[in-house]
């Protein structure tokens, strides 16, 4: 026959005692014990009013006050002295919860004690090996327990960080009591009457206590660890629903987080706002006609809450803004999705922008960083996400111009690239793994051949582009680099265009209907007695490759060069 479980609850409260009281009557409601420890700091009037409201409930008895700071042994103590007379005073209790005034219980008490019933000799308590895990968020682990801790962390945060340098410098190690591992978890338990009574009866606990005093944060250790010195069996985990952010704080639990407490499944949640009155209203559930001894099932609300705080760590992936702007190489992902940089594929094909748009599913602009204007698609003067076209609120923050570009449409993007364009994110691009960058070096010398520019000032153009594309090339070939970058010489490019093509087309959404064939392509005749002039003036063109014939000098032309 299943012995009957009688559930003694501890509850310590330091703030929002009207709530806590709510809190209270849920508990004596489902027929537990109830032992409450309140803060001595708590306001008297606050204290007299909670006590007035509780009168008339029978089983709850008042512990000793004792004056508790976040991080200190004082937490242990009040939770000793409430245990103590809890035990004392219901000698029948089987288990004892330890929960907080902002505990909210989200199942019947009646659940609860169904639950403990299955294996009523098992302690629900989370200690896992200080030396084993890295439980610890944002603190000390092994150290919390080898160095000594006497000042408080939050309020004397200096001294506690000099004091530890200290004592890490001097090597000063503390000895551990002997028969026991250090373990850490959740402060939050429930443990069987038998185990905590021997916990509290220990004949070596002064001792103990002793040790634990100087320990840092000594409510998340010692329970958790004379637990295993005790137990017949434990069940590694908390029965209370806790999330801590990045830096050890809990989660508040609002209104809006019913329907995700609800598929928890959970017996109690920590920590409710005082305000939420419609969570109030919703939880405990109503008792059912059986008891659900269903196990709680927390796994969905604790990935959504590592979702936030990766989120709130690392923020969106190619979102900048005012409020969390990244370190250098510290953001979460420089761009939002994947796009395509195409260079020099315009001066070969002059309606290329136009052909690669009625092929593929994305959206293809012109040169974005052209140094006329943002050349969005179909050049409106406006672009995605009210972006104006303007260079000079472009060149502002080029960064946050091609990112909030990229994030603003669920669409590829695609753009044109060239050495006359801003070339302030060529690092940016050439280490963004989301960037696929094709470049055909040296072709921006086709749209030359057309100019009708004099040969003086073709010969400037070129060594000023020359110079930006081999500046360029330096930071596409660096170590650095994670984009995708396919790099091709003109000479190689016209000697099979259709081929290299294709190449750059296969990581884009093609349409399925679209049609094939080539754009049309510019006439490279002439490039290579150009390329020959330059050299012969002193320029050496070094992008174009040395696949190109040279023509024959004729005498006027050798005349015309002298």
């Amino acid at each position: 026959m299943t012995p009957e479980v009688r559930l003694g609850v501890v509850l310590l409260c330091h703030a929002e005692l009207d709530a806590a009281a709510q809190m209270v009557r849920i508990w004596v409601s489902g027929g537990a014990r109830v032992s409450i420890h309140i803060d001595s700091k708590a306001p008297s009037k606050a204290v007299a009013r909670m006590q007035e409201a509780l009168s008339d409930l029978p089983d709850i008895v008042y512990s000793r006050r004792h004056r508790c700071n976040w991080g200190g042994f004082s937490l242990v103590k009040a939770t000793q002295d409430a245990a103590q007379l809890l035990l004392d005073s219901f000698p029948d209790t089987t288990h004892v919860y330890l929960a907080s005034g902002s505990c909210l219980p989200l199942r019947p008490v009646r659940d609860l004690v169904a639950f403990l019933a299955l294996d009523p000799h098992r302690d629900h308590i989370e200690s896992v090996s200080a030396y084993d895990v890295g439980w610890t968020v944002g603190g000390l682990n092994e150290e919390r327990f080898t160095l000594f801790h006497p000042l408080d962390w939050r309020r004397r945060r200096w001294l506690f960080d000099r004091l530890v340098d200290w004592q890490r410098a001097l090597r000063i190690r503390r000895r551990l009591p002997k028969g026991i591992a250090p373990h850490l978890g959740s402060q939050w338990w429930c443990l069987t009457a038998a185990t905590l009574r021997a916990i509290l009866d220990d004949p070596r606990r002064p001792e103990f206590d002793r040790f634990f005093r100087y320990s840092w944060i000594p409510d998340e250790s010692y329970f958790q660890t004379l637990a295993r010195r005790h137990a017949a069996r434990i069940e590694s985990r908390s029965l209370t629903l806790a999330k801590f952010d990045h830096d050890g704080r809990p989660y508040q639990l609002y209104d809006d987080h019913i329907l995700m407490l609800e598929e928890s499944h959970c017996f109690v949640a920590r920590k409710f706002w005082s305000g939420a009155s419609r969570l109030l209203a919703h939880f405990p559930r109503p008792e059912g006609t059986e008891p659900d001894t269903g196990a709680p099932q927390p796994q969905r609300f604790e990935r959504l809450i590592n979702r936030t705080v990766r989120r709130r760590l690392l923020g969106r992936p190619g979102l900048y803004m005012q409020s969390r702007f990244p370190r250098k190489d510290a953001e979460n992902g420089k761009t939002s999705a994947p796009y395509a940089v195409f260079q020099g594929f315009s001066d070969i094909f002059p309606d290329f922008e136009t052909w690669l748009g009625g092929l593929v599913d994305a959206d293809v602009h012109g040169h974005l960083l052209g140094p006329e204007m943002a050349e969005f698609a179909g050049r409106p003067r406006i672009g995605p996400g009210a972006i104006s076209n303007s260079t000079l609120t472009r060149d502002r923050d080029p960064v946050g111009f091609l990112t909030a570009v990229i994030r603003i449409s669920p669409r590829t993007q695609i753009f044109q690239f060239s050495p006359r364009d801003n070339q302030a994110l060529n690092w940016f691009m050439a280490t963004d793994p989301n960037a696929h960058i094709h470049v055909v070096t040296g072709a921006w010398m086709l749209p030359l051949l057309e100019s009708g520019m004099p040969f003086d000032d073709i010969r400037r153009v070129t060594a000023q582009l020359q110079r930006a594309e081999l500046a360029q090339l330096d930071v596409l070939n660096s170590v650095w680099v994670k984009a995708r970058v396919h790099v091709h010489e003109l000479t190689d490019f016209l000697a099979r265009p259709e081929a290299i093509l294709m190449q750059a087309l296969q990581q884009l959404p093609v349409k399925p209907a679209a049609a094939g064939g080539m754009p049309k392509m510019r006439d490279p005749g002439g490039l290579a007695n150009l390329l020959r002039r330059l050299r012969n003036s002193g320029l050496r063109p070094r992008l174009s490759g040395d696949g190109l014939p040279l023509p024959e000098t004729s005498p006027s032309e050798r005349t015309a060069a002298e």
